[in-house]
């Protein structure tokens, strides 16, 4: 079975303040990579609207209206000091949610062997009733949500190697003992959450916290030390990435210096994991990186590993 690539262009009419890092050229850069002929094989689907059904899954109805309520005519509205909403935003918003719940369906139902949603706005920041981060929804644990209450599975893993902490995936999980979450991040930086003895609700939550300037060593080290036996112990029957690349060296809202090959690494650790207990079912979905050329090449990457993985 091939990779599913999912996508939609609304990602293009969420338009930033000028000289925001989280601009439309990440998913413009992103599309030039995938366009390279090693990846004309991609099952590349269009990302669906959401219902606002998936949205209540983890956020309520008031933070939904509310967000509507926000759009703006024209230009642009600041929900706070990094996250903002032009025209297009919640629309866009609304097919990355779309994307990720589509992606697990595609890979659940056997259509696909694994998936890929390059979507934006992010999402792992966004708190049940607060956007933050540049994120609105919070469309990996959404995914997750999906998986467990309308699939009827009954072990979902969340995993996230975005620099910064996966506080709203965090805070959506929380007490959700059919997931665990897992999260390496850079220590101390923004948002200031992610500290190791932060566990959930049912010891269902494993943060990795990263010192600054340490490189993809370290972060392997974690990981092998302290997520994968815990995950092999918890058996998932999908995986679901938050897959962010502003760990990279290049990248300038961070200080971890990982390269290429470590997104590579930890992209077939997690097939690895896939293979052992969830038929290699894994759904990954675009959060940060943005240094547009590190960016590129690191999807690159994660996307080539999942399709020889998924091949």
């Amino acid at each position: 079975m091939a990779t599913a690539y999912f996508s939609h262009a609304s990602g293009l009419r969420h338009v930033t303040p000028p000289g925001h890092p989280e601009r439309v050229a990440r998913l413009e850069a992103i599309a030039a990579a995938l366009a390279a002929p090693e990846f004309d094989t991609l099952d590349r689907r269009e990302a669906p609207l959401a219902a606002d059904a998936e949205v209540l899954r983890c956020h309520p109805a008031a933070y939904l209206e509310a967000l509507r309520e926000a759009v703006p005519e024209e230009d642009y509205v600041s929900l706070d000091a990094d996250t903002h909403m032009a025209p297009g935003s919640l629309n866009a918003a609304l097919h990355a949610v779309g994307g990720c719940c589509a992606a697990v369906d595609a890979v659940l139902a056997g259509e696909a062997a694994n998936a890929f949603v390059g979507c934006r706005p992010p999402g792992h920041h966004a708190e049940e009733m607060r956007p933050m981060g540049f994120c609105l929804f919070g469309q990996a644990a959404i995914a997750a949500k999906r998986a467990l209450d309308h699939h009827g599975l009954e072990r979902v893993a969340v995993l996230d190697f975005d620099v910064h902490h996966g506080n709203g995936s965090q805070a959506l999980l929380w007490d959700e003992a059919r997931a665990l979450f897992v999260s390496s991040h850079q220590s101390p930086l923004w948002p200031g959450s992610g500290a190791a003895h932060e566990r959930g609700a049912h010891d269902n939550v494993i943060n990795l916290p990263l010192a600054p300037m340490t490189g993809g060593d370290a972060m392997r080290n974690a990981w092998e030390r302290e997520a994968f036996p815990a995950l092999d112990d918890f058996a998932p029957e999908l995986v679901i990435v938050s897959a962010g690349f502003d760990a990279h060296a290049a990248d300038p809202l961070a200080n971890l210096n990982w390269e290429v090959e470590d997104f590579a690494w930890i992209t077939g650790k997690i097939c690895d994991l896939a293979d052992a207990h969830a038929g290699g079912r894994v759904v990954s979905t675009l959060e940060g990186g943005y240094d547009l050329d590190a960016l590129a090449a690191s999807v690159a990457a994660h996307v080539r590993v999942l399709m020889e993985r998924g091949g």
